[in-house]
């Protein structure tokens, strides 16, 4: 199981590899929120997303002989382009199964970083048993999205970073929010924080109609959404929150968050105008929710984990017209 030894031993298998994003804060900002508000923009993580993260964490994990045979992943598009990149810099084959309906950048991106990619209708067939089917066949090895603890443990560098630097900032209470959808960010990032800044609450922030994590909090079991599709905040459609994931979140987190598709690209835009750089809408609901859902909030600061930046123009052009 996901564990703080299996995170600090990935952030040495990382080093070197990943890039370390800043903390990044904005007057404006905190002028809408009512409180100091300290972005963490992994959008200028390699491909874009946190996910290389977990990525090279579960690759560089491997035995030499998985390794050579190559990888397998599932994933709308962040984790896609995580998996192909990470393999292709191991020198080793990847396939990825992607919904149909996935952002076009995030396919073509797919592609061109070494990937395989196998299309699927997600409104009717199951990626997980595509996924199973071509690794056995194919003598693979899957790498699952969020339901893994390598890849737990890779995102979980993420917080081991944050811990660090809202520790030199002078902020050692407060909530993290975190965009969430099967958990592995989320509950990576709690167990950090658990061991490295006891004082920060991770809480996972998710878009309405789809919040699942949130439900399961509030309820103890988990809960499943209606839909898996339907809502531009794409990144984080999951059906459930995991079996690995689920305990840590219960143990560990705040109440989750919940925010609309307008709310969403109305953070997208401020993160453009205000911190200069470009979220995706599922990489955007945490800075909703520190804005939007403020009296939620406790404490003079709070930490955002911006997840993704992997943005159609059509949906950025969108964002953008919050600011005319």
């Amino acid at each position: 199981m996901s564990s703080i030894e299996l995170i600090e031993a990935a952030a040495k298998r990382l080093k070197g590899h990943a890039r370390e994003t800043p903390l990044l804060s904005s007057p404006f900002l905190d002028e809408i929120a009512g409180r100091r508000v300290l972005v963490k923009p992994e959008c200028l993580q390699h491909t874009g997303s946190f996910k290389f993260r977990g990525a090279w964490s579960a690759i560089s994990a491997l035995d030499d002989a998985a390794r050579k045979r190559g990888v397998i992943a599932y994933s709308s598009g962040n984790h896609a382009q995580g998996v192909a990149y990470a393999a292709t810099k191991h020198g080793i084959s990847s396939v990825i199964i992607m919904p149909s309906d996935a952002p076009q950048l995030k396919i073509e991106n797919t592609r061109a970083l070494g990937g395989e990619v196998v299309l699927y209708d997600r409104a009717s067939e199951s990626r997980e048993d595509i996924g199973e089917a071509l690794a056995a066949e194919r003598g693979l090895t899957l790498i699952r999205p969020y339901d893994e603890p390598q890849v737990i443990a890779g995102q979980g560098t993420t917080g081991l970073e944050l811990a660090r630097q809202a520790r030199e900032l002078g902020v050692t209470d407060g909530d993290v929010l975190i965009c969430c959808g099967g958990g592995g960010l989320t509950s990576g990032i709690a167990l950090a924080l658990e061991h490295h800044a006891p004082g920060l609450r991770a809480r996972p922030c998710e878009p309405e109609g789809f919040e699942d994590v949130k439900r399961s909090l509030a309820t103890g079991t988990i809960q499943i959404n209606n839909a898996t599709s339907g809502n531009i905040c794409d990144a984080i459609l999951t059906p459930q929150p995991g079996k690995i994931t689920f305990p840590i979140l219960k143990r560990l987190c705040g109440p989750g968050f919940s925010v609309s598709e307008q709310e969403a690209l109305h953070a997208m835009a401020l993160a453009f105008l205000r911190l200069k750089i470009v979220l995706e809408p599922g990489g955007a609901v945490s800075l909703a929710s520190a804005l939007y859902r403020n009296d939620q909030i406790e404490g003079d600061a709070v930490i955002v984990v911006a997840s993704g930046g992997n943005v159609d123009p059509q949906i950025f052009g969108q964002a953008l017209e919050f600011l005319t």
